[in-house]
C-alpha cells in the first residue's frame, strides 16, 4: 500500500472508498486461514496490521482486539448449529474455571502493553507470535478421552492456564482460541467441537476485560480513528472465517499447519526488527 494511503488510513480515519478494497482484502485471507483451522485468524491479522498497514505496536493490537471481539461475538451464534447454547451453558463449571484466571490475565496484561515502550512491545508480540506458531503445529488436533487431573488440582491448573491465556491474548490483540482449543481438549478433556464453542464463551468476557482496560489508555483513540477500518477488516474477516470454515479438509492439515506457522514465525522476525 503506498504510504500516502496509509498514513491517511490512520491519521484521517478510514472514509475514502479505494482504501476499503484493501482493508476487506486483508481480513478476509485472514479469517480464510483461521476458518481452515478453526480459528479467528487474529493471530494473522496484528503482524498484517503492523506490516502493511504500518500501524504502531500498541495501536495494532488495540485494533486487533476490536476486531477480534467482532468477529468471535458473531461466530458464537454460528456455531450453535453445531453445539447448541444448553450444550454450552451446561459446562459452566469449566468456564467458570478458566475465566477465574483469564479475566486478571487480561486486565494486567493490558495494562503492562501500555506501559511498555514501542521496542520491548514489538519483541514480545515476536515472541509470542513464535509461541503461537508452536500451538499451532503441536497443539492443534490434540485429542484426550478424560480430564488431565481432577479436583482441586484441576481447578487450580485451569486458573493458572486461564491467567496465562488472558495475559497473551491481552497482549497480542487476539481471542486466544490457538491456546485455550488444546488447553479445554488436553486438561479438561472436552470434545474437540465443544472446546471451538467453550473457547468463544471464554474469550468474549476476556476480551472485554482487555478491551476495558486499553480503553483508560490515550492510544484507545485510534479505535475511534479508524472506526471504518475496523468494521470493513472485521467484516472481511468474518466472510472469510465462513469461506474457510467451508474449505475445511481441502487442504490437508499436515501441510496447512506448518505453513500457517513459517507465516507467523517469518511474521515475528519483521516484527522484532521494527522500530
Amino acid at each position: 500500500m503506498p504510504e500516502s494511503k496509509t498514513t491517511n488510513l490512520i491519521q484521517g480515519g478510514f472514509s475514502a472508498g479505494p482504501q476499503q478494497l484493501p482493508a476487506f482484502t486483508g481480513g478476509a485471507l485472514i479469517g480464510a486461514l483461521g476458518g481452515l483451522i478453526g480459528l479467528g485468524g487474529a493471530e494473522f491479522r496484528l503482524p498484517l496490521l503492523i506490516g502493511p498497514f504500518r500501524f504502531r505496536a500498541l495501536e495494532a493490537v488495540i485494533l486487533n482486539k476490536a476486531m477480534s471481539l467482532i468477529v468471535v461475538a458473531a461466530a458464537l451464534p454460528f456455531r450453535a448449529a453445531t453445539v447448541p447454547f444448553g450444550t454450552v451453558a451446561a459446562n459452566w463449571p469449566i468456564i467458570l474455571n478458566l475465566l477465574a484466571g483469564s479475566l486478571l490475565g487480561a486486565w494486567l496484561g493490558a495494562g503492562w502493553a501500555t506501559k511498555l515502550s514501542s521496542r520491548n512491545l514489538y519483541r514480545i508480540l515476536a515472541i509470542l507470535m513464535v509461541l503461537i506458531a508452536g500451538a499451532l503445529v503441536f497443539g492443534h488436533g490434540s485429542t484426550a478421552a478424560s480430564a488431565l487431573l481432577a479436583g482441586g488440582w484441576l481447578m487450580l491448573a485451569g486458573i493458572v492456564s486461564g491467567f496465562a491465556i488472558g495475559i497473551v491474548a491481552s497482549l497480542m490483540g487476539v481471542a486466544g482460541g490457538e491456546l485455550l482449543i488444546p488447553t479445554l481438549v488436553l486438561l479438561f478433556g472436552a470434545d474437540i467441537k465443544l472446546a471451538g464453542s467453550l473457547s468463544l464463551a471464554v474469550s468474549l468476557p476476556t476480551m472485554i476485560v482487555g478491551f476495558t482496560r486499553y480503553s483508560r489508555d490515550s492510544a484507545f483513540a485510534v479505535v475511534a480513528r479508524n472506526k471504518g477500518f475496523v468494521a470493513i477488516m472485521a467484516l472481511g474477516s468474518i466472510v472469510g472465517a465462513f469461506i474457510g470454515g467451508r474449505l475445511l479438509g481441502i487442504v490437508p492439515e499436515h501441510v496447512l499447519l506448518p505453513g500457517l506457522a513459517l507465516i507467523l514465525v517469518v511474521s515475528s522476525v519483521k516484527v522484532w526488527r521494527h522500530e
